[in-house]
């Protein structure tokens, strides 16, 4: 081969090389990945709901999400912030279902968990992931169990004692005396029955009713004085001293019955809790000036709560003392009452307590103005 057709071969089989070499250089140069396309309207949606939401991509990328996902670690940077929800994701991407789950998700800053009820629904190779907080039903639907279950219990008790005197007194129908005894004991189990049974439709009534929907204003002490009367002839009975000390024009807006209701419940546990000789005082005032509220509190010197039960009487059913509460009728219902028609009528209860020196209950609300109508 001459000398120049040997340049001529060498430079082809160089650009051949070179084109070779090219290819395979470009070949493997990493392809850019595919954009993701969001919709705007819908990217727009989910970013502004009022819950966690997210638009998943299909690389497990989050596209758009709500500010309630990122401030609750739904979301955490540009992922999805729980593992369990993440890997439902995958599944109804692989799928292409829908999918749903319930779950917990750990505390942020002092904030109680919650128990977030997830939808995954598979959008046009995205998927929109939804969730709800379950937390509230949750806790409403074990309150509503418990409620049952108590309930229950606390109606069994004046039930199985009513069928035992009946039987009582039908084998004793000879000895006039047993008779009287048992009938006499049938009575008051009858009327525990009776007060349980109309403080448990009480204590519905007040938590599907709205007292101040048709509310009218309300002399507080009027209602005050209409309470002690009706629990004069159990003080007296007692040998309890019982007065009120209550301040002129003393008003809030809500239901007379629901509030000397309340104020009457205070008056007899304190007249059940306190000894022979014993002083329960009621007083009506005004707190806060002309545009704040009005207190009413009912103080006895009786036995007391301890600092462990105070916390808890409030609580349905829940007794301090199991034996002197059956012993006087109570049903564990009545504080719970009273807190419901305190925060029903927009304010509050609080207790106070010694062992030995007595209790002090107050029921906070907010005064009525001249111009409030229902």
């Amino acid at each position: 081969m001459n000398p120049t057709a040997l340049v001529l071969f060498a430079a082809a089989v160089g650009a051949l090389l070179g084109a070779v070499v090219a290819v395979a250089i470009l070949g493997r140069r990493p392809v850019a990945e595919k954009v993701a396309v969001v919709e705007p309207r819908i990217s727009s949606v989910v970013e502004h709901l009022h819950a966690p939401a997210v638009l998943v991509g299909e690389h497990d990328e989050v596209l758009a999400a709500s500010a309630v996902a990122r401030s609750t670690g739904f979301v955490v940077g540009t992922r999805l912030g729980l593992a369990s929800v993440l890997e439902a994701v995958r599944t109804a991407r692989a799928d292409n279902s829908h999918q749903e789950m319930l779950v917990d998700q750990p505390s942020r800053r002092g904030a109680e968990p919650q128990t977030l009820s997830v939808h995954i629904v598979p959008l046009e190779g995205q998927l929109l992931v939804l969730a709800d907080d379950h937390s509230e039903q949750q806790r409403f639907d074990a309150t509503r169990r418990d409620f049952v279950a108590n309930v229950t219990h606390e109606l069994k008790t004046p039930i199985g004692a009513i069928t035992l005197l009946a039987d009582a007194i039908h084998g004793a129908a000879d000895d006039e005396q047993s008779v009287r005894r048992f009938s006499g004991k049938l009575s008051a189990e009858a009327a525990r029955l009776d007060q349980l049974v109309s403080q448990i439709i009480a204590l519905s009534h007040l938590q599907s009713a709205d007292p101040l929907r048709d509310g009218e204003v309300i002399d507080v002490e009027e209602v005050a004085e209409s309470a002690v009367e009706r629990a004069t002839a159990f003080a007296q009975a007692r040998d309890v001293r019982l007065t009120l000390r209550s301040a002129s024009g003393c008003q809030v807006f809500g239901d007379p019955r629901q509030l000397g209701g309340a104020i009457g419940n205070l008056i007899e546990n304190a007249i059940a809790y306190s000894d022979m000789g014993a002083r329960v005082a009621v007083v009506v005032r005004r707190v806060g000036g002309p545009t704040g509220g009005v207190q009413i509190a009912v103080s006895d010197n009786g036995i007391g709560i301890s600092a462990d039960d105070l916390p808890r009487v409030f609580e349905r059913f829940y007794r301090v003392n199991y034996d002197r509460s059956r012993a006087s009728g109570g049903t564990g219902l009545g504080l719970s009452i009273v807190k419901h028609v305190a925060e029903a009528h927009g304010g509050e209860v609080s207790a106070w307590s010694e062992p030995g020196e007595g209790s002090t209950f107050t029921i906070t609300l907010p005064a009525a103005h001249e111009t409030e109508t229902p």
